[in-house]
């Protein structure tokens, strides 16, 4: 199944789109829209899903979502009846971004931004927090609003034990934001020859800089090595691959840059915890692909 596009419409009022839902249950709705999206969800169980990444949920469930990222919950009515509450903040790329920009004292949330492209899942210390600051949204000005907003964010910045889902290649639209420099120009480099032979001397040599220091570079800059960084960019197109597609997984393998069908089973295998074959037949046993 194809995710969808959600047109959200922000309030004339407002620069960003806040709202609660009160739901008997969660019905699954894969979909993906332009804004970053901060989601909350409240005495409610089941599945989410982010991107390529499935994960069963419960109460206190804080996520934050970049532009463009297919996600979905599915659950279940309560046995006791009672409604599954739903938060939500969604916040437009420019604004947000242009915000961040703009100020010093909020660029400290640049990498926080640049991490949701994959989706982030934040600790029950961190939900309990948001769940007051979305509590008190609900009464508060626009102003007021705008002020708790960036209260939240602050306190998802310094959580500690938050964990990014999905691979970085599964979001609709732009895999990253633009940013000046020589990282930019080698991730691009990256991300249009993914399905060659990439060499760390080459890459080092469009950074103008020597290999040694490139890797040191690299790692700094994206806390992860070339070879890893590569490897997941491949396997999260193929996830891509797995979903939208009935391709064989040879198929899928060659057009992702392996070499060898056993090779790609191998990474796969390290980086999502389970085969192609069993990921795709994951995915059809919850519905999200047939």
């Amino acid at each position: 199944m194809r995710a969808f596009c959600e047109k959200v419409i922000t309030p004339t009022d407002a620069s960003w789109r806040y709202h609660k839902y009160l739901m008997p249950y969660m019905p699954f709705s894969w979909h993906y829209h332009p804004e970053y999206e901060i989601c909350l969800t409240l005495n409610s169980k089941g599945m989410r899903h982010i991107g390529d990444h499935i994960e069963e949920y419960g109460d206190l469930d804080l996520v934050f979502v970049g532009p463009n990222l297919p996600h979905t919950w599915q659950s279940e009515s309560n046995k006791d009846g009672t409604e599954q509450i739903v938060y939500v903040a969604q916040i437009p790329v420019k604004w947000l971004d242009k915000l961040v920009r703009d100020h010093k004292e909020l660029q400290g949330m640049m990498s926080l931004l640049a991490r949701s492209l994959k989706g982030i899942k934040f600790s029950e210390v961190c939900a309990s927090s948001a769940k007051t600051l979305f509590e008190q949204m609900e009464n508060a000005s626009v102003t007021q609003r705008l002020i708790l907003l960036l209260e939240l964010l602050s306190v998802m910045q310094q959580d500690c034990e938050q964990q990014t889902l999905s691979s970085p290649m599964f979001a609709f639209g732009k895999q990253m934001e633009k940013d000046n420099g020589k990282l930019n120009q080698v991730i691009e480099f990256i991300y249009a020859h993914y399905t060659e032979s990439l060499y760390a001397d080459q890459l080092a040599e469009l950074a103008h800089m020597s290999t040694n220091h490139f890797h040191r570079y690299f790692k700094q800059r994206t806390e992860t090595t070339l070879t890893e960084f590569i490897n997941r960019l491949r396997i999260g197109k193929a996830c891509k691959l797995l979903v939208t597609s009935t391709s064989p997984i040879s198929v899928i393998s060659d057009q992702c840059g392996f070499n060898n069908v056993s090779n790609f089973n191998r990474r796969f295998l390290a980086i999502k915890g389970c085969t192609p074959r069993k990921f795709r037949q994951q995915l059809i046993n919850h519905n999200l692909i047939s």
